[in-house]
């Protein structure tokens, strides 16, 4: 299932992230911020618990996410401040990276490493700011459905919708999260308005 933000101010931060003007510094906040604005409107869907807490009132009980069956999985090295924000809000939950480079002359994915935990009846939070052909989500998807979670979700900041339609297709369990829909891909399979390279922009990576 696709779910494109209606948001107001999720929209003001991708449009701040398109702007050419905008440096590192802040082209990796607003991806932290965005994070954040995607996982609250996604947050229904987290596992939740009851717990007891001592406050200035006495002990309190009531409802908090699980973050002990949450596992945030980042697609290196663009999704790193995407990761950040979400753990910044989760600060119990698990990590794990994929690092997937894409082949210019292709457009396919390679997977050179791989570092996720145990993932078997856990909800995952797949972040990945960028969605062009959807080929880099796909293969990510496939192998993290591959190792048992109960639950997959992403979170992305600009997608095409060729790749995020063709993600959907083919992952209909999936709940994607997505900040802004682009309308096309160009002939070199970069997303149009888009933003450029989301890694290179983030971490001041020559082009």
């Amino acid at each position: 299932m696709i779910y494109e933000s209606t948001s107001p101010l999720v929209k003001h931060l991708v449009n701040r992230l398109r702007d050419a003007h905008t440096d590192a510094f802040l082209f990796r906040h607003l991806l932290r911020e965005i994070a954040r604005q995607l996982l609250g409107e996604a947050a229904e869907a987290l596992p939740t618990v009851e717990k007891k807490v001592p406050t200035w009132q006495g002990n309190f009980v009531g409802p908090f996410v699980d973050e002990s069956r949450v596992v945030c999985v980042s697609i290196l090295r663009a999704a790193l401040p995407m990761q950040e924000g979400v753990m910044e809000v989760l600060g119990e939950c698990e990590g794990g990276f994929l690092a997937m480079k894409r082949d210019e002359e292709t457009h396919e994915s390679r997977l050179y490493y791989d570092r996720v935990p145990d993932l078997k009846g856990k909800t995952v939070l797949v972040v990945d700011p960028m969605v062009a052909t959807g080929g880099s989500l796909h293969d990510a998807l496939e192998l993290l459905q591959e190792r048992g979670p109960e639950r997959l979700i992403t979170l992305n900041a600009i997608g095409a919708r060729e790749g995020v339609e063709k993600t959907a297709v083919a992952f209909p369990d999936v709940d994607i999260h997505i900040a802004q829909i682009d309308p096309v891909l160009n002939k070199d399979a970069y997303i149009v308005p888009g933003l450029g390279d989301a890694g290179d922009r983030a971490y001041n990576t020559p082009e």
